[in-house]
């Protein structure tokens, strides 16, 4: 029987965060979720289970509330490597989750390096 996109979207972002899990441990998680209409991203502790520092374009201080493109993904990478030195996190990892390396999430990425984070 044929799995339904929801499942496979699943499989696949557990597949990424195990991987990365087993290579990258004792640093940070930098992890992105991509919606339809927003985009955010999260600097997580695994290890104490929490989260250092935030950033989505939910918030009314970028600028660009209820957006999700290039440009306000990019917004977003900035502000999250702002809010991680802040936080004293300088190493993470990117967890791009199931999603793909590309367009908006490479976005994020991109401007976390550009912004100081060591990805």
């Amino acid at each position: 029987m044929a799995n339904s996109k929801r499942q496979l979207f699943l499989k696949r972002r557990m597949r990424v965060r195990n991987k990365l899990r087993k290579v990258n441990a004792g640093r940070a998680r930098l992890s992105v979720h991509r919606s339809n209409k927003n985009i955010s991203v999260q600097l997580i502790d695994d290890v104490q289970g929490v989260t250092l520092a935030s950033a989505s374009t939910l918030e009314k201080g970028l600028g660009v509330q209820g957006k999700n493109n290039v440009e306000a993904a990019t917004k977003v990478g900035t502000e999250i490597a702002k809010r991680a030195k802040k936080a004293g996190v300088s190493e993470a990892y990117f967890d791009r989750g199931g999603f793909l390396f590309h367009g908006k999430v490479k976005a994020v990425a991109d401007a976390a390096r550009e912004g100081g984070l060591k990805i």
